[in-house]
């Protein structure tokens, strides 16, 4: 599988026979989204995470909490929140657990607080977790590690935080690198990942902004 990462929240899950696009953004971003997708899946309704419009032949769009099967591919969504209020402050949010190619990938989505146990038992063992990180909207740096080394991963990859390509008022990725007990590190294109290749214990990859 190839994962790559168009900026915000919004990645391209590219297997075999099927390509997935998280949350999918408009121009009020700053940044152009123009991708050909089979599958788009919505964690909340936004114009920086809801443009299916975006994602060329799509046949599919994913919105809410559910269970779905389609292409071969597994989806389950389940029902979490914008903040730690239980929607009360910003509302609704569906996180994503996708099963493709033998791995189990989750995209939280703008998940405003640490999954409960509940939650947690609903997601499932995660291979690869991708995790926002800026925080203002979402959960922070410090929520963030907390959220990792609550589900256990064996890939993290941030996603929601500043670059200075997007208009959006968001924390930088490196407090989150901080909080894990990393360094600054380059950026990679792209992750090209197999179930036999994951890593033993938790590695984190930050990826480049996709063209």
């Amino acid at each position: 599988m190839e994962i790559s990462w168009f900026g915000h929240s919004c990645f391209k899950l590219k297997g075999k026979g099927v390509t997935i696009i998280t949350d999918p953004y408009d121009g009020s971003l700053g940044i152009t989204l123009n991708q050909p997708g089979d599958i788009v899946t919505v964690s909340h309704k936004a114009p920086h995470h809801s443009h299916a419009e975006a994602v060329k032949g799509a046949r599919k769009v994913i919105s809410r909490p559910g269970e779905y099967e389609i292409s071969g591919v597994f989806i389950t969504g389940v029902s979490t929140f914008q903040d730690d209020q239980k929607g009360v402050a910003r509302g609704k949010n569906t996180s994503y657990v996708i099963e493709m190619e033998d791995l189990r990938i989750c995209h939280l989505g703008q998940i405003g607080h640490v999954p409960t146990d509940d939650q947690e038992a609903a997601l499932g063992n995660i291979d690869i977790l991708l995790v926002p990180v800026g925080g203002k909207t979402t959960i922070d740096a410090k929520l963030a590690a907390e959220t990792i080394r609550q589900i256990e991963p064996r890939i993290a990859i941030p996603m929601h935080y500043k670059i200075p390509q997007i208009k959006a008022d968001l924390d930088a990725v490196e407090p989150f690198l901080k909080e894990l007990g990393l360094t600054a590190q380059a950026a990679v294109p792209k992750l090209v990942v197999t179930s036999t290749s994951l890593p033993p214990q938790l590695q984190v990859v930050v990826l480049d902004l996709s063209k």
